[in-house]
């Protein structure tokens, strides 16, 4: 049996037919929802990541092949290996890692396979190099590439780095969708924790316009009463 084929038997072995249809739920798998058809074993994200540490000596070649499949926790746990391999690699083996990444966006294809991974591989990545390939996500028509834009900046703002944060948060301000709103809001909040002065430069420009589950997620951590100022409008 190939290593690939092990650890599909390991997750299938795993699988919780009780946790899928609470997960359908979560993940909207239903017509014409964001995550539209998305099979699911059922198996808790920790779970994952321990399978994927056990893997972590999987081949690349056979990771992309586990991130291409149309089981959702086989591409999670491909993604986990793939930031084990990239925390281990070299600066040569972390690019190769990020260009993979980066080709196989199509299948990091619902909000948390992105936000698990695309700090810790894309966000790390371009810490210290320059980020244009951040612009050109954030203005895609794929909503998960936009995603992978925002959450991507978490690894700049970490380290008191904002400027990309905001200037892609202002790219999205007018997206339609709601999980859009959320992670740009989000952010938006993870500055102002590090820098309250940034945020409110930005929120002052903007709240007015900005969508309200944005601004409700960007000011969840102010006072009341700066909350209840923000919020008229």
């Amino acid at each position: 049996m190939t290593l690939l084929k092990q650890v599909e038997k390991d997750l299938k072995k795993l699988a919780n037919p009780q946790q899928v249809k609470i997960l359908q739920r979560f993940f909207k798998t239903g017509p014409g929802e964001y995550g539209e058809g998305d099979i699911f074993l059922g198996i808790k994200v920790p779970v994952q990541r321990q399978v994927a540490k056990k893997y972590k000596v999987l081949s690349l070649a056979d990771t992309i092949k586990l991130l291409q499949s149309k089981i959702h926790e086989h591409r999670m746990t491909a993604l986990f290996i793939l930031i084990f391999k990239y925390q281990e690699g070299d600066e040569l083996g972390k690019k190769k890692i990020v260009d993979l990444y980066l080709k196989n966006t199509k299948y990091i294809n619902n909000w948390d396979l992105v936000d698990v991974t695309a700090p810790k591989i894309i966000g790390d990545y371009l810490v210290d190099k320059p980020r244009n390939i951040l612009y050109k996500l954030a203005k895609s028509k794929d909503l998960w590439e936009k995603r992978i834009a925002m959450i991507s900046t978490y690894a700049f703002i970490r380290r008191n780095d904002f400027d990309d944060a905001m200037k892609i948060a202002k790219i999205l301000l007018n997206e339609k969708h709601d999980l859009m709103h959320k992670v740009v809001g989000w952010m938006l909040r993870e500055v102002g924790k590090r820098d309250q002065v940034v945020e409110e430069n930005y929120l002052k420009k903007y709240y007015k316009t900005m969508p309200r589950t944005m601004l409700r997620y960007a000011i969840e951590r102010f006072p009341e009463s700066t909350r209840r100022q923000y919020l008229k409008k």
